[in-house]
């Protein structure tokens, strides 16, 4: 399938030949949802906890009468009825990642640049640089193109000026080509590619 490209300055500079294997494949929502959870469980940080009764320093000892008292008969202060004392089955540090095949990554990735593709949300642009670091600048070229909401992928190295004035709009994602990701792709409405992202992308997929 033919793309067309576009400078920043939305102006038309020529086309380019997109894959059928990356971007025109039929997107399976169930391979995107278990690729978006796969990639949410995995960063999830899992250093909660909270202590046992073998991590609480109080006393063992019996702290009443066996009878008379009028209470009941404990015998430990660590237990969780008492203030200061232990959580019963409370969080533990773990990991919550989840098992995905390296396969299905690499087809859910595809999945998700062929959605775009399908649904019209792809923009090709043939450099994605600024010349200023000046958010106001970069602003003005996003609204010729009609980018309010998007994740811009570029090449190997991003280009310092347009991530300084990316970095203050809001909704507007800039990632080199390395840093990819189905997430990233499908919380942003628009996903623009650099010609050396789609180069760089269809060697990955060859």
């Amino acid at each position: 399938m033919k793309a067309d490209v576009q400078t920043m300055a939305a102006k038309k500079s020529g086309t380019v030949d997109l894959s059928d294997h990356i971007f025109g494949l039929e997107p399976r929502e169930d391979i995107l949802q278990r690729m978006v959870r796969y990639q949410l469980a995995k960063r999830q940080a899992g250093t909660h906890k909270t202590k046992s009764r073998g991590e609480i320093n109080r006393t063992g000892a019996k702290f009443g009468r066996q009878k008379g008292g009028g209470r009941a008969r404990h015998g430990n202060r660590r237990v969780g009825i008492f203030v200061g004392g232990a959580k019963a089955f409370g969080p533990r540090v773990r990991s919550h990642a989840i098992d995905l095949p390296k396969k299905v990554r690499a087809l859910a990735l595809r999945h998700a640049l062929s959605a775009k593709a399908g649904a019209g949300e792809l923009v090709v642009l043939d450099k994605a640089e600024a010349k200023t670091p000046k958010t106001k600048d970069l602003k003005g070229a996003f609204s010729k193109l009609g980018l309010e909401n998007a994740l811009i992928i570029d090449g190997a190295e991003v280009n310092q000026n347009l991530r300084l004035a990316a970095g203050n709009i809001g909704h507007v994602d800039v990632l080199p080509v390395q840093g990819i990701n189905v997430y990233d792709i499908l919380r942003r409405r628009t996903l623009v590619l650099t010609k050396a992202a789609v180069e760089a992308l269809e060697a990955r997929f060859k």
